[in-house]
């Protein structure tokens, strides 16, 4: 079974390190810095970095991959049409690949940036998705590079996986997101749970990932646009728009942006 463990990096962010106990072998995802994977390296003696799994080319996802090279000879897996530091598998979305021996299908999901891709292990018991900042716990990243309609398909796609898909995104914004959650649907139960829970979490300290696609279907407002009571929100906040979902979500991006 794979263990997998959140690194803590710089404010917010989560490096993702999986490992497999019978080979004593690890790979992580995203390593913006490389000072905490090797930290965890060095208090693990006998273990081998052998997979660096890249989503996108933002400084806080790439910083310490070439670094983690140099110590480890680690392989680089990366979106092909962003610059990824040392990269030797340049990914376009729809491969297949394989780390730690496990099946990843490499899911392209532009919006947040152009190339960015996500990582999804298919399994009946344990689906995982590491897919960095365009899925977050009731939220969803910044539109930089790419376009609102990107983010959409980018985001239907990834609600499309089975419900139990673990969700491994790559920052602490939870909470926040769901005070956006609450506004944009403030008698939705789920997120009045949810919120109340994660509240209690971070004020222990604990972490609030990963979640599961089936929790973002009942709480995260960007996955929520085809609900009447999140259109009948965004009407009430910009006036009548088209019906189309992707409307609705693209309002709601630009609300959540000034929120």
């Amino acid at each position: 079974m794979i263990q997998i463990d959140a690194l803590p990096a710089f404010s917010d962010n989560y490096l993702w390190l999986l490992q497999d106990p019978t080979s004593r072998h690890c790979a992580v995802v995203d390593p913006g810095d490389a000072a905490p994977v090797l930290a965890w390296l060095a208090a693990h003696p006998g273990w081998q970095l052998c997979d660096i799994l890249v989503t996108h080319h933002h400084a806080d996802h790439v910083g310490g991959v070439e670094q983690l090279k140099r110590a480890t000879g680690a392989r680089v897996l990366g979106p092909a049409k962003e610059r990824i530091p040392a990269r030797d598998l340049a990914l376009d979305g729809g491969e297949r690949v394989e780390a730690l021996g496990l099946p990843f299908d490499v899911l392209a999901v532009p919006g947040h940036t152009l190339g960015h891709i996500a990582y999804y292990h298919p399994s009946a018991e344990r689906p995982l998705l590491f897919c960095g900042d365009t899925l977050f716990a009731a939220g969803c990243g910044r539109i930089f590079e790419g376009t609102a309609a990107q983010m959409y398909e980018s985001l239907r796609r990834l609600a499309a996986l089975p419900g139990n898909t673990g969700v491994y995104c790559a920052h602490e914004y939870t909470l926040s997101n769901l005070r956006f959650a609450q506004a944009v649907e403030p008698d939705n139960p789920d997120v009045a749970r949810r919120l109340a829970e994660v509240s209690q979490w971070r004020a222990a300290g604990r972490i609030s990932l990963p979640s599961t696609i089936a929790l973002e279907l009942a709480t995260n407002p960007f996955l929520r646009s085809h609900e009447p009571a999140v259109a009948k929100k965004v009407d009430e906040r910009d006036g009548p728009l088209e019906p189309a979902p992707s409307a609705v979500f693209a309002s709601l991006r630009a609300w959540k942006d000034r929120f």
